[in-house]
């Protein structure tokens, strides 16, 4: 098993400080691993490795033909490259995604338009469009301040089950820890709750 993590907050985890939902995944990796003899764990950490916006000089370069691109723009895609192909290579993602300002993190999107390029991770097809990052299992786990689970104003789950589907990865689990604003006590509530859907979660993946 090949176990990709992707953390997407703002702010870096050291020495079990910062982000909870970093934190959350990393337990979450560990706890595969402990199950998976053998596992392999890659760590894509976008506070510390920042990835580029996609801009106009990015799209550029992506429908330059390879062999017509300037050292700079093979470059810029060879970024991009090199995130699809730990995508492609992963069995199992870890995605830590954090709530800001009732949407996912700036990380987080530039990562997914990173990896999601026609005819390499998805197609489009007669029939409509077809994903091609099939086969993996993926999990997200979810910080909020606040309670937003099942929410109409809940926008990160939606949006993320809709393009990990359509590029093809369609076996998706969130785990929720919510109300981490909400004081001492809803933080460590929202903390239990997270780690028991992560040992609900694996103990139905090994049964």
């Amino acid at each position: 098993m090949n176990i990709l993590q992707i953390n997407t907050s703002a702010r870096a985890f050291e020495n079990g400080q910062g982000s909870h939902s970093t934190r959350l995944a990393n337990e979450l990796s560990a706890a595969l691993l402990a199950r998976h003899a053998g596992a392999t764990h890659t760590v894509r950490d976008l506070a510390r490795q920042p990835h580029p916006v996609l801009d106009e000089a990015t799209l550029g370069a992506l429908f330059t033909p390879a062999e017509q691109r300037s050292a700079e723009q093979a470059a810029r895609v060879a970024l991009d490259d090199a995130l699809i192909a730990q995508v492609q290579a992963a069995d199992v993602l870890v995605l830590g995604s954090p709530m800001y300002n009732l949407g996912i993190t700036a990380q987080l999107k530039n990562w997914i338009d990173a990896i999601s390029r026609a005819r390499v991770t998805f197609e489009y097809t007669a029939t409509g469009p077809r994903g091609l990052l099939t086969g993996k299992t993926v999990y997200v786990v979810l910080s909020r301040g606040g309670i937003w689970r099942d929410q109409p104003a809940d926008t990160q789950v939606p949006y993320l089950r809709g393009i990990l589907a359509f590029l093809g990865m369609t076996d998706v689990h969130f785990i929720y820890a919510e109300g981490m604003a909400m004081g001492p006590d809803a933080e460590a509530a929202g903390l239990a709750s997270a780690r028991a859907q992560i040992d609900e979660l694996l103990s139905g993946a090994v049964a």
